[in-house]
């Protein structure tokens, strides 16, 4: 909308032009009274005058100035006209000011849902669009402020749920055994070996929060070297072959392109599938088969596939599977599932590698697509994409 000036601030600039007017008729008048006593006076400017106001014409019929007091109204009524004209303008830009001040003050205060509503002309409606885009700007900070915040408090409550269970088991038992609360020596083997399981069970999700926290950090390295996707399901095959059938699963790759080879850091990006493969072991119930895949998508860009045949994810999980400590099974069952970080890592790996993963599931098959540069852009190319 319109800036509406109140009653007073067009009263204001009212008076700002009567006031101004009468300065400008005062000085015309004693500037004419000035320049003709000096005409009188000295006879040389009045022929010179004279000569001037001849030589101007007016108007398409050449009219002439028949005295030169006619030419001194018109020239002040021009500059006048001009002088007047700037001071409206200046007057109402410092109308218009002092409304965006009040307007900035008023958000400042706390407002932050409000933005300055009205249109202006020329230059201060782009300070009124710097502005609103500032608030807005600062309104997003704030939520994602909040938002870390709560996150951070999410991950302290879910590393102290986790750290505790294992924790309050190993002591526990650890207790008999001090206080010799045994009956036999099978019963002092039986203790230990739960405290032990459970010491593992933290150890492990130590290791994923540090490898977590350590993958999120914005500078994070990587080594990069050329990855022969070939290879590298060959040695997962190899890797999980054992685990695998004791979980009645089969592992197989399919590359109908040939070896593809990519830009990456071998010891992270190996990290991904493990994370993966390992998921599929453990979730996908009633399945038979594990898929590795990879294809060309063009020149500069391969797709990654990796897939099993297993009970398939909830719907309304999908959304929530990357998330740190999230679980398909809610129990939190130690035997049935591992930290929640693994799928969290595995993104972050994926981002990191300027990639790209996502998660389809139906009753069919549970896969998740992933797509890599060919090779990762330089420092300069990564330079200008923040820009």
């Amino acid at each position: 909308m319109k800036l509406k000036m109140t009653s007073k601030e067009k009263r204001e600039l009212l008076l700002e032009i009567l006031f101004t007017l009468v300065l400008l008729l005062a000085a015309d008048f004693a500037i004419y009274i000035l320049l003709n006593e000096w005409t009188r006076h000295i006879p040389g400017v009045a022929s010179g005058i004279f000569d001037i106001k001849m030589s101007l014409t007016l108007g398409p019929n050449t009219v002439k100035f028949g005295n030169w007091g006619l030419l001194f109204v018109f020239i002040a009524t021009v500059f006048d006209g001009f002088i007047l004209y700037w001071r409206i303008v200046h007057q109402y830009r410092q109308i218009q000011l002092y409304h965006v001040i009040s307007e900035l003050h008023y958000i400042a205060s706390g407002h932050f849902d409000h933005r300055i509503p009205f249109v202006l002309n020329g230059s201060m409606q782009r300070v009124v669009e710097s502005i609103n885009a500032l608030v807005d700007s600062t309104v997003e900070s704030m939520k994602e402020e909040r938002r870390i915040e709560k996150s951070k408090d999410e991950l302290i409550t879910n590393v102290s749920h986790d750290i505790r269970t294992p924790l309050t088991s190993i002591i526990g038992y650890l207790g008999l055994i001090e206080n010799k609360q045994y009956q036999s020596e099978e019963d002092l083997i039986k203790f230990a070996h739960i405290a032990f399981v459970k010491s593992n069970q933290m150890k492990s999700l130590v290791n994923d929060l540090f490898e977590y926290t350590k993958v999120r950090q914005a500078d994070t390295p990587l080594n990069l070297m050329t990855v022969s996707l070939m290879s590298l399901f060959e040695q997962l095959e190899a890797s999980f072959e054992l685990e695998a059938k004791e979980k009645g699963m089969a592992i197989s790759t399919k590359m109908p392109d040939g070896d593809l080879k990519l830009e990456a850091d071998p010891e992270k990006f190996a990290r991904i599938f493990n994370n993966l493969i390992t998921n599929a072991l453990k979730y996908g119930k009633g399945g038979k088969n594990i898929y590795l895949s990879a294809r060309r998508m063009s020149d500069d860009e391969i797709e990654v596939q990796v897939s099993n045949d297993g009970e398939p994810i909830p719907h309304d999980s999908l959304p929530q599977v990357f998330e740190r400590f999230y679980r398909v099974e809610k129990s939190r069952n130690q035997k049935t599932g591992g930290t929640g970080l693994g799928l969290a890592i595995t993104q972050r790996i994926v981002e990191l590698h300027h990639g790209t993963i996502k998660v389809e599931s139906n009753n069919h098959l549970t896969t998740f697509v992933m797509r890599f540069p060919v090779e990762q852009p330089s420092k300069e190319e990564k330079v200008e994409e923040l820009d």
